[in-house]
């Protein structure tokens, strides 16, 4: 490329930063940090805020310019899990870092969450060069292993976003990586170009409806445990984000209890493999059951750069 005369900005770290329950957003934050990794020459280091640990008080993550992060979460109701927010906003210091940013979404829709981590990013300092949405597997997919699933859905029922992201959504996040590193090597991009995404940072969330199309509430649904088939493994306390699962004692064994805030992420049910987990409650079933029957025709991955 003809030179003339700005100086552009060499990429010196790459990351992959993810808040990401069931896997599926890291699997894009990683293979994207990975495309920019094999493009600059370089290696790039991996982030995963998912745990409580990796966000523990005044626990910040400090970036500078010639950084180069791929920034990915969930889309939980249309925006970015609310019980996340805080530490974004004061967990991540961009120092003028070049940042892409992703968010996954159930095949639904991402609604606003693109815009609102867009705005969470560039007020922590970091400049965004591209910004992308892609469908994976709805985390309320998960309930698919669990006995309650199988009484309420046929077996043709295919939960929304099964198996993405696919090789077709891989491909689309080549082709997003291909445009962000042609805009890293344009004049363009020094110039403070923004990037416009859809969406309002400030809408209120989703409101979840039920079968019958009315307006259906579960903020207080926790995962409940199959008893004959729990092993007391414990593989449910060390994957919940929110720290809210225990073991105690229940007989002759050790059995998990929700003592804390349920987030709905399906880690623990995703995770259990005797498929104990699971969720009961009427009105998050009726929503499952909507997602399911309304959520099937495919949704392609979206990017702005």
């Amino acid at each position: 490329m003809e030179q003339t005369g700005k100086k552009r900005k060499q990429i010196r770290r790459i990351y992959s930063v993810s808040f990401s329950p069931t896997g599926n957003t890291r699997i894009l934050t990683e293979t994207l940090a990975g495309q920019f990794a094999d493009n600059f020459g370089t290696a790039f280091e991996s982030i995963d805020f998912t745990m409580q640990q990796a966000r523990a008080e005044g626990k910040v993550y400090t970036f500078i310019k010639g950084d180069l992060v791929v920034f990915g979460m969930p889309t939980y109701a249309g925006k970015l899990p609310n019980k996340l927010i805080s530490f974004v906003r004061e967990g991540f210091a961009g120092g003028g870092a070049d940042a892409a940013a992703l968010v996954s979404f159930g095949n639904r829709s991402f609604d606003n969450a693109l815009a609102e981590l867009c705005e969470l990013l560039e007020k922590d300092g970091f400049q965004i060069i591209g910004a992308g949405a892609f469908a994976a597997q709805h985390a309320f997919a998960w309930d698919e292993k669990a006995p309650v699933f199988r009484k309420i859905h046929t077996p043709e029922a295919k939960p929304p976003g099964q198996g993405r992201p696919d090789a077709r959504d891989l491909n689309a996040l080549a082709e997003f990586g291909r445009a962000v590193i042609r805009k890293t090597e344009s004049e363009e991009h020094y110039d403070g170009n923004p990037v416009s995404v859809p969406g309002n940072a400030e809408a209120p969330y989703y409101t979840p409806r039920g079968l019958d199309g009315n307006p259906v509430h579960f903020l207080k649904a926790k995962p409940q445990t199959d008893v004959s088939r729990c092993t007391g493994c414990g593989i449910c306390e060390t994957c919940c984000p929110m720290g809210s699962i225990s073991l105690e004692k229940k007989g002759k064994t050790e059995l998990p209890v929700v003592t804390g805030i349920c987030m709905k992420c399906h880690a623990c049910v995703k995770a259990c493999p005797e498929g104990a987990m699971y969720f009961d409650d009427e009105a998050y079933l009726s929503h499952r059951s909507m997602l399911v029957r309304d959520c099937q025709i495919r949704c392609e991955p979206v990017w702005f750069v």
